[in-house]
């Protein structure tokens, strides 16, 4: 289960306005690359939707069936806000719905044989 935390506004190329929901994920401990420390955190994406911003608003604190899960992307330069470093990242996050994540991870592969 995701939670709706939020929502942003976004402008599109011709000016209109569209929104996005900000969703969250569980609680995950992750250990800090720096200290060596394990922290609480939790995963959050932004979602595009076809709502209003009224809409958007009272959606707040709603849960969603599904998962943030983190995606590989081909390598891309990312900006620390909090120290302006600039760093690779090859993966992003993003919401799965609950029967897509389920036939993701259950689905295997099928190697194809060279003859």
């Amino acid at each position: 289960m995701v939670t709706i935390v939020g929502y942003k506004t976004f402008e599109k190329e011709n000016g209109e306005n569209f929104y996005c929901l900000v969703v969250q994920g569980g609680i995950e401990a992750v250990k800090s690359q720096q200290t060596g420390r394990t922290y609480i955190t939790a995963k959050t994406v932004n979602v595009p939707t076809t709502f209003n911003e009224q809409t958007c608003s009272g959606l707040i604190g709603e849960k969603i069936s599904g998962v943030v899960k983190k995606v590989k992307t081909d390598p891309y330069d990312y900006t620390v806000t909090e120290t302006g470093e600039i760093i690779q990242l090859n993966h992003r996050y993003e919401f799965v719905n609950e029967e897509d994540s389920i036939i993701e991870s259950n689905v295997i592969e099928q190697e194809i044989p060279i003859h």
